[in-house]
């Protein structure tokens, strides 16, 4: 319909981002120098995996240094397609994994040195992105060299050797840090690697001997060109181990997650290998052979075993599942849902609109069928002539049946991630709101569940593994914080201004999906409703940067999909989800993706409609005990 603000079913207006989308795709092939890079675009971080690339969502409303900073992203991974052997950084690659990390960083600043030298507006592109992700890494705020990152302050002042260009200003305070230390030791070796910067093997060479000088001879292990023969031996290890580079390089240049740089370096190449073909390879698997050093059978596809999950938390100690009224009082509640509903006057017009549609079609379907010829009810108007004709004739009634409507609860859980901060939570909150006034009308019960932690970088679970000596493969190193803005059997009167509690500063921080999924059907399953269905509406992949740090990269994405598993294929409860700019049709059966939180409301609304418009399944599935997915 002309004129008409929503999105039709199956038709998706183009995002005003997708010309400069197609732009940095057909940029990065040409530096590449391949036509068969695969190129996405979601709201993870970056990475590159073979001939698979993925860069960053941009913003929708996309600023100078927006462009600048995804242009040198995809540089960055460019470069490295173009400028690196797998095989030759294979065989110069430390045993140690903090000369590991130094030896990669090193590596990623040759290839972008490389690109800068050549291409001036690949060199601006490259110190954005730089720039971007040290600012957002807070290295301006470290002041002490056991927190600066020794890998980082090594590859900047080789940067700066290699091209002439200054470390970006947000990388300074760690470069200072160690650059009299470092040029103590290895002055001279820095000096010498722009003669080889256009020779891998003799690069990795001299910056085995960097290095050394660097006090860390120890974790060389073997000399070069040991591992030549085990390389063209093993096809299979030079493919993990492309996986690998490439995954390591992209976390080194992603903006946003900083400390999880080293995850792979920590966790070892065989093991980031693994997690970038995860979905080819069982997981558990792969854990079970790495712990005992064997090969592990598979088991047959009809076990009645439960999938296992190696995930874990450090401690449980700290979580909380709090109601939103105990985060804070009741007068500040009132102020945060007025701003909520100024925020969004405009926005709650068009939303009531889908919602009273989606009223419409639900009460429909509870009343659409009549009785006629009865003794009561409503007068059948359509057989008045027959009492014309004959006074004698008695008057006949009619009256709607109800049919089969199940009955029914729905639980929403919001992704109450940093990420979300602005409009996205926002809409969310609003949508959620007249979501469930809509179907607690139609005598449908709703939940509304958020998810947060209590902390940045970690919380108290962090410090106590601190405490403990830091043991290796921790698991989850964060006090969870799961949010109870409306509980099923509350009606929506009583809960309306908890919603106001996601406009508090403060509130949003990091997401660990999985658990909250798990927390959320844990909590449904309960429910003596027939029918259950959950959806999930996030804004970006798992992220935890304490988590991420001393685990492998896929801590927490591996989890979650191991939780979207269980309950798809052994839960009666039916799980939807949606993603604002973030693709979930890769982690969920029954998603959509949407690119503006401003088509929430229409995404929420068409697929409940969808949903109650589906038959009931005929099909039983097995009862899912809710300790299989913890």
């Amino acid at each position: 319909m002309p004129g008409s603000n929503e999105t039709r079913p199956g038709k998706t207006a183009e995002s005003p981002n997708e010309p400069f989308k197609r732009a940095v795709t057909g940029c990065l092939r040409a530096i590449a120098g391949s036509a068969d890079v695969e190129v996405t675009f979601a709201a993870d971080r970056p990475m590159l995996t073979g001939h698979k690339a993925r860069l960053p969502e941009p913003p929708r409303k996309l600023t100078l240094n927006d462009v600048a900073v995804t242009r040198g992203l995809g540089d960055s991974l460019a470069l490295r397609l173009a400028c690196h052997d797998t095989k030759v950084h294979r065989a110069n690659l430390p045993d140690g994994k903090n000369a590991r990390a130094v030896f990669d960083a090193i590596e990623q600043a040759r290839v972008e040195a490389l690109g800068s030298l050549r291409m001036r507006g690949v060199a601006e592109n490259l110190a954005a992105m730089l720039e971007d992700r040290f600012h957002r890494g807070k290295y301006v705020e470290i002041s002490d060299r056991a927190d600066a990152p020794l890998e980082d302050a090594v590859a900047m002042l080789v940067r700066e050797r290699l091209t002439g260009d200054e470390p970006p200003v947000s990388s300074r305070p760690v470069v200072d840090l160690w650059r009299d230390w470092i040029e103590e030791r290895a002055g001279s070796d820095l000096e010498r690697l722009s003669d080889s910067i256009d020779d891998q093997r003799n690069f990795g060479l001299a910056v085995r001997d960097l290095i050394a000088s660097l006090d860390m001879a120890d974790e060389l292990g073997s000399e070069s060109g040991e591992d030549d023969d085990s390389d063209s031996d093993s096809g299979e290890a030079d493919d993990s181990d492309g996986a690998s580079e490439a995954s390591d390089a992209a976390d080194a240049a992603n903006p946003e997650d900083v400390e999880a740089a080293a995850d792979d370096t920590e966790a070892g190449e065989g093991e980031s290998a693994e997690a970038d073909a995860e979905e080819m390879v069982d997981d558990s698997e792969l854990t079970d052979a790495r712990e005992t050093g064997e090969s592990s059978r598979a088991e047959a596809p009809f076990s009645n075993l439960p999938p296992v999950s190696d995930y874990h938390a450090f401690t449980a100690k700290y979580d909380e599942v709090i109601r939103a009224e105990d985060l804070c009082d009741v007068a500040e509640l009132d102020r945060l849902r007025a701003y909520l509903d100024k925020q969004l006057a405009n926005l709650q017009g068009a939303v009531g609109r889908l919602a009273n549609r989606l009223q419409r079609r639900l009460m429909a379907q509870q009343n659409r069928a009549w009785e006629f010829d009865l003794e009561e009810g409503l007068i059948d108007a359509a057989r008045l002539s027959r009492v014309v004709t004959d006074p004698m004739h008695p008057l006949s009634f009619k009256a709607e049946r109800d049919t089969e409507f199940r009955d029914t609860v729905v639980t929403l859980l919001l992704d109450n991630s940093g990420s979300m901060r602005g409009r996205p939570i926002t809409v969310a909150a609003t949508c959620a709101d007249i979501l469930a006034r809509t179907l607690e009308r139609c005598g449908v019960k709703v939940e509304i569940l958020g998810f947060t932690t209590r902390a940045w970088k970690g919380g108290q679970s962090r410090e106590v593994w601190l405490q403990a000596g830091k043991p290796p493969t921790p698991g989850r190193l964060n006090d969870l914080r799961h949010i109870i803005y409306k509980a099923a059997d509350a009606p929506w009167r009583r809960s309306r201004r908890n919603l106001g509690l996601m406009m508090r500063e403060g509130l949003l921080k990091e997401n660990i999906d999985g658990e909250a999924l798990a927390w959320a059907h844990s909590r449904l399953i309960a429910r003596p409703e027939q029918r259950k269905v959950l959806m999930m509406i996030s804004d970006g992949a798992p992220v935890d940067d304490s988590t991420l740090s001393v685990n492998p990269g896929n801590y927490l994405e591996r989890h979650l999909r191991h939780v979207i598993e269980e309950i798809e294929t052994r839960s009666p409860v039916e799980l939807l989800a949606i993603g604002i700019g973030h693709d979930v049709t890769r982690y969920y059966r029954r998603a959509v993706t949407i690119v503006d939180a401003e088509e929430l409301a229409g995404a929420m609304t068409e697929k409940l409609a969808e949903l109650f418009a589906d038959e009931a399944p005929t099909a039983t599935r097995r009862p899912l005990v809710a300790a299989a997915i913890q």
